[in-house]
């Protein structure tokens, strides 16, 4: 897909009009019509997971018809937070819980949005195990070390498994891949779109803003084929710049790790097997402002995905990567999640 700078207000007039002219199911409709001026509610549940070892904490968006309607159910969009953040960023800073409630009152489909405590694990199973002693001594960390320090470090798992799997069964979820949908910022826009090519068979469609999207890239800076990428331990740590202390436990020292975690060939990994029907290739979008870090990044994974043929939508705008940026562009990720996951 070409890039493109388009302007916020158009795309976004664009896409709510097609969240209002989508049909829904006649007993979500019902609901819907009975709710239309009520707003969805948010709950923090606490989970065991077994891919990490601990327990974690999770919130959730429940729609606003979720009590009334006790027969309807609904598709599950799951959210993740940035390097540094938790649990609680989407809602309590990109509030994303009333952007959500308005797209309900223009008549866009209801659903059910997880947002999971990821600590700065990447949503990836790490090249090699943390060191949990460290961790547990560090003072400045925030969180309890009971939750932080984990174990066993697969947070692909942890989300794709052990949250989808505490969502279906606790909530009305409709438990299939086909709606199931999955976003993220910053680091969890690197998560988003590597689970969703990582696991096919969970997720339909994945959503990044700001994402690290294109880890081994070096330049040119701004943008321009050929792209160089890191090849030495060395150059690694150029790329990662100030992400290196986490990336070099996630993603090892030399490029072994890092092209089995790197986004782009995920893709034409997962491309492959379904030339051969062995899996589906989820919908993918993309965006990032252009005076953001990481926007070479995402240029350079257009260009990868484009020249290998994968599908998806790609956009940059005016912005940076900033709460401002994220919370102006949660519609359309939210949107687009909709318009592949809740069925017509």
């Amino acid at each position: 897909m070409r890039r493109t700078v388009r302007a916020p207000l158009r795309l976004a007039a664009a896409l709510l009009l097609a969240a209002a002219n989508a049909s829904v199911s006649s007993a979500q409709s019902g609901a819907v019509a009975a709710t239309a001026a009520a707003a969805g509610t948010v709950r923090t549940d606490t989970l065991w997971s077994q891919s990490l070892g601990a327990s974690k904490a999770l919130v959730v968006y429940l729609p606003p018809s979720y009590t009334a309607a006790t027969r309807t159910r609904y598709p599950l969009l799951v959210y993740l937070h940035g390097r540094s953040g938790n649990e609680r960023n989407w809602v309590d800073v990109g509030r994303i819980h009333r952007t959500m409630d308005s797209l309900v009152r223009a008549g866009a489909p209801e659903a059910i949005i997880a947002m999971p405590d990821g600590d700065d694990g990447w949503y990836a199973t790490w090249n090699q195990l943390g060191d949990a002693n460290a961790c547990r001594a560090d003072s400045a960390r925030r969180e309890p070390a009971a939750t932080y320090c984990v174990p066993w470090t697969r947070y692909d798992d942890y989300v794709a498994r052990d949250i989808v799997a505490h969502m279906d069964t606790r909530y009305r979820t409709i438990a299939r891949r086909e709606r199931r949908g999955i976003a993220g910022l910053s680091m969890g826009g690197f998560g988003a779109l590597t689970l969703a090519v990582q696991y096919p068979e969970v997720f339909a469609a994945a959503a990044s803003h700001s994402g690290v999207l294109s880890p081994r890239y070096l330049g040119p800076k701004p943008f321009a084929a050929p792209p160089r990428y890191a090849n030495t331990t060395a150059e690694l740590q150029a790329a990662a710049r100030n992400l290196w202390p986490d990336l070099r436990w996630v993603m090892g020292k030399d490029t072994i790790g890092w092209n089995a975690r790197d986004p782009g060939r995920m893709a034409q990994r997962l491309q492959q097997r379904a030339a051969t029907g062995g899996a589906r290739m989820p919908q993918l979008m993309f965006d990032v402002g252009v005076d953001d870090p990481y926007a070479d990044q995402n240029r350079d994974l257009d260009a990868t995905l484009t020249r290998i043929g994968v599908p998806h939508r790609y956009a940059e705008w005016p912005g940076a990567h900033t709460w401002s940026y994220w919370q102006s562009h949660a519609a359309e990720s939210l949107q687009f999640l909709l318009g592949n996951v809740a069925g017509r």
